[in-house]
């Protein structure tokens, strides 16, 4: 029997200390993780990493979550590819445009692990 390959998942975000506390929750649970200190770097990183599921903050220096949101749509290869925003800020227009881009789920900092599970059991297929 094969063994099952690791889900992987890219985080974006511009701040490390969230970079570290979401890749060491997602890596605790068993998953491949790749951080992105920033929209730009994201994009890079695709070129050779294929993740199951996109975590990013909303608000960045130069290309904040949803201009990147909007670059990976339009890519074949990462059109299909859930995301998942995340923001320090409950906003209800960014929860909007999130969603009107297609975002799977929103969850506002600080969230906690039991958050992330119940994101990832919803949107991301075992």
């Amino acid at each position: 029997m094969a063994a099952k390959r690791k889900k992987h998942i890219l985080v974006i975000d511009d701040e490390p200390s969230w970079l570290k506390i979401t890749s060491h929750i997602l890596q605790h649970k068993g998953y491949d993780v790749l951080t992105a200190g920033s929209g730009a770097e994201a994009l890079n990183a695709l070129a050779t990493f294929q993740p199951d599921i996109i975590f990013s903050d909303v608000r960045m220096p130069d290309m904040n979550g949803f201009d990147l949101v909007d670059h990976l749509k339009r890519n074949p290869a990462t059109s299909s590819t859930p995301v998942v925003f995340f923001s320090a800020i409950d906003d209800y227009d960014a929860r909007k445009v999130a969603r009107t881009l297609g975002a799977v789920d929103y969850l506002i900092k600080p969230f906690n692990e039991d958050e992330v599970s119940s994101v990832l059991s919803k949107h991301l297929p075992n």
